[in-house]
């Protein structure tokens, strides 16, 4: 791509930084906490936001019922179209616009959207969503704004489709994945909302079991006379944490991502301190590296749990699927986006772009799944925890912001035929 290009698209960039910055407060001040899930007035103020741009948006309402049926209140997904010559590939930057619960810990109010002044890295903003990932609303929308302004002397040839989802936070079933099933969009190649320094191409897949585990009540004074369900559980959940150093061995070969995990998060039962328990529930969460096959991690699991219950007499065991999220692979095609992203990176940031997987999962998965090369890369720093991203005081510096929009749509110019 020539100098002049690239210059274009940070002048551009620069010119509407103040616009961009403006935009992602507005988007941080209006909560869409998931839980409870209850996101349509979000779509609804960043469809507002778009328009005004002189972006044409479409809204696509999640049925009530299937919303409902995902852990949800309500969702509706946005999707821009720009078409710019005719043939070419089409590209969908998908960001989410849920996120988690603030929490507590905050030394700023989560949805002011509050900037601060830091002498190391610049202006600093606050919030929830700042950073994971309502600041790739504000990138994708603005690399598309300097590409329609770039169209007018450059020739591309292909369209860009924005893709704004609500429900990652909930597993990512009626984001992205719906549209595709919908046939609402076919897209050849995909990015996803990521952090700056770095291109993730692979992540982990998330299996989630449930697991129940009955015996029969009884009187705490005769106890012989139950079968003790949080006992039995015990001795499973033993094996359960024995097993965890045998997934530490399997080490993936993918930078950033170390080996399998398993954790337990969640556990409920009992009826009173004085009654033997006759029921126990408990949920485990088993990440999957991408070498792994999900089939056989989920085979193996359920296999250990079952054998570990049928050694305690009177105890019935049921084991429900919760979630299996795959992982992220490579697909042919991805590389053009990987190192297009990479160069451009390298240029606006002045460092070395990486390519690295993650440990944890994101609806990128949805694409790859439908056979869409799809890598992850947006705003933010190095990792999730620099940004605070789940935690207290989430922010984003507003220097990676400005880059990384640069970088976007400079990686969009090339692959849609710009010149080298």
């Amino acid at each position: 791509m020539t100098e002049s290009i690239r210059d274009t698209i940070s002048r551009s960039v620069d010119t509407r930084f103040d616009a961009e910055c403006a935009f992602l407060a507005e988007l941080v001040k209006v909560p869409s906490d998931n839980p409870p899930g209850d996101c349509a007035a979000h779509a609804r103020r960043a469809r507002e936001l778009i328009e005004k741009l002189g972006l044409d948006v479409e809204a696509h309402p999640v049925p009530a019922e299937l919303a409902v049926a995902n852990g949800m209140i309500a969702a509706t997904n946005l999707i821009v179209r720009q078409r710019f010559g005719s043939g070419g590939p089409t590209i969908a930057l998908n960001a989410h616009g849920d996120v988690v619960p603030p929490g507590e810990g905050w030394t700023h109010d989560p949805y002011a959207a509050a900037v601060e002044q830091d002498a190391q890295h610049g202006a600093t903003m606050y919030g929830r969503g700042v950073a994971v990932s309502k600041s790739d609303f504000a990138t994708y929308t603005f690399a598309l704004l300097s590409l329609r302004e770039l169209a007018q002397d450059a020739k591309f040839s292909g369209a860009i489709e924005l893709h704004l989802t609500y429900d990652e936070e909930a597993g990512g079933e009626i984001g992205p994945r719906w549209l595709l099933e919908q046939g609402l969009t076919k897209p050849d190649y995909a990015i996803s909302a990521g952090f700056s320094y770095a291109v993730t191409t692979a992540h982990n897949g998330c299996l989630h079991l449930e697991v129940t585990v009955r015996g029969k009540q009884g009187h705490a004074a005769m106890p012989e006379r139950g079968v003790d369900a949080i006992a039995a559980t015990t001795q499973i959940l033993s094996a359960l944490y024995a097993s965890r150093e045998a997934l530490k061995a399997r080490k993936s070969n993918t930078t950033g991502i170390a080996h399998p995990t398993l954790n337990v998060g969640l556990i409920e039962g009992g009826i009173n301190t004085n009654v033997v328990p006759d029921r126990v529930t408990f949920r485990i969460d088993r990440r999957i590296i991408p070498e792994e096959s999900p089939a056989a991690a989920e085979s193996e699991l359920r296999g250990l749990i079952e054998n570990e219950a049928a050694k305690i007499p009177g105890i019935r065991l049921e084991i429900k699927r919760i979630l299996l999220s795959l992982p992220l692979l490579k697909l042919p095609g991805a590389e053009r986006m990987t190192q297009a992203l990479q160069k451009h990176g390298a240029h606006y940031f002045g460092t070395p772009i990486a390519e690295h997987g993650v440990p944890l999962y994101t609806d990128a998965r949805h694409y790859t799944a439908a056979g869409i090369p799809t890598v992850l890369y947006g705003a933010g720093p190095r990792t999730l925890a620099e940004a605070n991203g789940h935690a207290a005081d989430e922010k984003l510096r507003l220097e990676d912001l400005r880059r990384a929009t640069k970088t976007v749509a400079a990686a969009l110019a090339e692959l849609l035929g710009a010149a080298d």
